[in-house]
């Protein structure tokens, strides 16, 4: 009993940091960055959020003779969300509007990584607008997890 209560706790010590290390969340992935990018982009769509661009930076650094394993990046937004942050703390805004990158690591897993909204508090020494700072956080992971699972 103990020990399987150890294992357990080592395996989520070990989730948690992967998943938030140096103010980045990374969402694994059951598809392919292309597939996860597309799938990203239409749930970003139906929830009324604007996407600015999405760049495909392994096609870009292929056109100067670099090999990049496949990297998206999709930069999106929604005034009604993140102008209240901007509210709380303007200089907030050099971090908006958000992004989520979708690339491939060296094993060839699948990842979602955007920006710790808890590390954007604290980089901006953000006060007084916890509701706004967790609507944001939900708001980030549900659209991570519903793009990367079948």
């Amino acid at each position: 009993m103990k020990k399987s209560i150890l294992t357990a706790l080592s395996v989520l010590l070990i989730a948690i940091s992967v998943e938030a290390a140096d103010g980045v969340i990374n969402v694994p992935s059951a598809f392919n960055v292309e597939e996860t990018a597309d799938r990203m982009e239409r749930i970003l769509k139906k929830k009324g959020m604007t996407i600015f661009n999405r760049i495909k930076h392994s096609e870009g650094a292929g056109k100067i003779g670099i090999k990049l394993r496949d990297t998206e990046l999709i930069i999106f937004g929604n005034p009604k969300v993140g102008s209240p942050l901007m509210k709380c703390q303007q200089s907030v805004a050099i971090d908006s509007p958000q992004k989520a990158l979708i690339w491939e690591d060296d094993k060839a897993k699948v990842l979602i990584s955007y920006n710790d909204p808890r590390y954007l508090e604290k980089r901006h020494n953000i006060t007084g607008c916890e509701e706004v700072v967790q609507k944001i956080e939900k708001a980030l992971a549900g659209i991570a997890k519903s793009a990367s699972t079948k």
